[in-house]
């Protein structure tokens, strides 16, 4: 390192001074200063700058404004309490705030649409191939391994009531779907029954019997 560039040697002397100057660089630098009268002036320079940041300033007059300022920061602030309201005011947002949860609570409870009944419906060598789930107003029908139904064919949902089927209604080509019920219809599915899904024409049978073969069928249980 060449210690006779004059940049070199402001900086090295200035880190001195400072105090930022590593422990082994340090002495090295203190070597170099025996040997270097032109450094230890540099040094000095560096020093008596640096001293004089420590010395007292004198004191100033603070002006009014800025004591204006500070007193106006920590004096006591005045809070903007709002008007109490009269108990019966209180006593009736809370009746109301009530009323209003309650109504809801009853509506959840009496609205709930949770499924009632279920059956998975099974093919002849016994696979699962559809889950029906019975709720109030419809059937939520649900494919597990159903074959695929051609064009111009159509599934239908049977209900058999005492050994004689009763149409459910038409079910998507690709079994998921939601089937609603008539006022008959959920009387029908109000109790343990078997339920039966036919290969129809398009749009479901023409005759409100069984026309094509029987794919699937299953009990319909209480949940």
């Amino acid at each position: 390192m060449n210690y006779q560039t004059p940049t070199l040697r402001r900086a090295l002397a200035a880190d001195y001074a400072i105090g930022l100057m590593p422990a082994a660089a340090r002495r090295r630098f203190e070597q170099l200063l025996l040997e270097d009268a032109a450094l230890r002036v540099e040094l000095a320079q560096w020093q008596e700058s640096l001293a004089s940041l420590t010395d007292a300033l004198p004191e100033q007059p603070v002006p009014d404004r800025v004591w204006k300022g500070i007193t106006a920061r920590i004096e006591p602030q005045v809070l903007h309490v709002p008007q109490k309201r009269p108990f019966w005011n209180w006593l009736r947002v809370t009746a109301t705030v009530c009323s209003l949860v309650i109504a809801v609570t009853l509506g959840v409870i009496y609205n709930r649409d949770s499924a009632r009944y279920s059956a998975t419906l099974l093919t002849a060598d016994a696979q699962p191939a559809l889950k029906v789930e019975a709720h109030k107003n419809y059937l939520n029908v649900e494919p597990l391994t159903l074959a695929a139904v051609e064009p111009g064919r159509s599934l239908e949902l049977w209900a058999i009531a005492d050994g004689k089927p009763v149409s459910l209604g038409v079910i998507p080509a690709d079994g998921k779907g939601r089937v609603e019920l008539s006022d008959a219809q959920k009387a029908l599915i109000a109790k343990p029954i078997t339920l039966a899904v036919s290969l129809e024409p398009k749009g479901g049978s023409p005759t409100g019997q069984p026309t094509g073969p029987v794919l699937y069928q299953g009990a319909l249980v209480v949940l």
